[in-house]
């Protein structure tokens, strides 16, 4: 593949911590495509530094309506779909270089979990497609989160993205409780087609725990010393908050 067929996506507010390692990673690529709701930190003074960063603004209404607002401005044949937290490490640019398409619509990659620079040895995040053919590919919403729907075969990359979030932990905490919020709304509108997590999520108590088991033991993130309790501390407190939100909404 062609490097100049690929066009690197990107969603952003507030991402001054992450950009600038972000577009780094990005150097070959020939257009870069940021789609901004309206950030009021040093995000586009960072955007403005890179020549090929084109930055439109949409005002925010969901994941999955800022992806697709994005994907009408791509021009290329291929859309390479971040988060402003994720890093292309060296050998996955080789790896796009060298990438067959012809039998394939796009490409899952999976991911390194980092916190703060310390690459996990496990984590709970899952891979996701990432790399699809621009005309072939709609987004729709999913809970707080969003899912691209594409329209032929996927295949696997072998190399694998860094997800490392470097914003401060207050910004996080303010993020779960709004993401909670839309995954109990999530759970409440699908409780006849939930998946055996969501039905576990759902169960309000069990998922807290049960993630703590898994991450720590069955994972064995506890081997990562402080960034894997990092990690751990909080995957348990999203369920928690979660939980909550929950019960609290079953309460009233």
């Amino acid at each position: 593949m062609n490097l100049d067929e690929i066009t690197p996506l990107l969603l952003t507010y507030n991402e001054e911590a992450n950009l600038d390692e972000t577009l780094s990673s990005l150097s070959w690529a020939k257009q870069i495509i940021i789609v901004d709701s309206g950030s009021t930190d040093g995000t586009l003074a960072i955007a403005k530094q890179v020549p090929q960063a084109t930055v439109f603004y949409r005002k925010f209404d969901h994941f999955a309506q800022q992806c697709n607002y994005g994907l009408s401005k791509v021009d290329t044949n291929w859309t390479l779909s971040l988060d402003a937290d994720y890093k292309c490490p060296p050998q996955f640019v080789t790896e796009l270089t060298s990438l067959q398409t012809s039998a394939f619509a796009g490409f899952r990659a999976g991911f390194i979990y980092c916190v703060f620079n310390r690459p996990l040895k496990a984590s709970l995040y899952p891979p996701r497609v990432v790399l699809y053919q621009t005309q072939r590919a709609r987004y729709e919403r999913d809970g707080h989160a969003h899912r691209v729907n594409i329209d032929g075969p996927v295949g696997s990359l072998n190399s694998k993205l860094l997800h490392d979030d470097h914003k401060p932990l207050d910004v996080w905490f303010a993020s779960q409780i709004k993401y909670a919020r839309l995954e109990a709304d999530k759970l409440a509108e699908q409780s006849r087609r939930l998946s055996w997590k969501d039905r576990i999520r759902s169960k309000i108590i069990l998922a807290p725990w049960l993630t703590a088991i898994y991450c720590l033991i069955w994972r064995g993130l506890w081997r990562d010393g402080r960034a894997g309790w990092y990690y751990c501390s909080q995957r348990v407190l999203a369920e928690l908050i979660l939980s909550l939100t929950l019960l609290d909404k079953r309460l009233r």
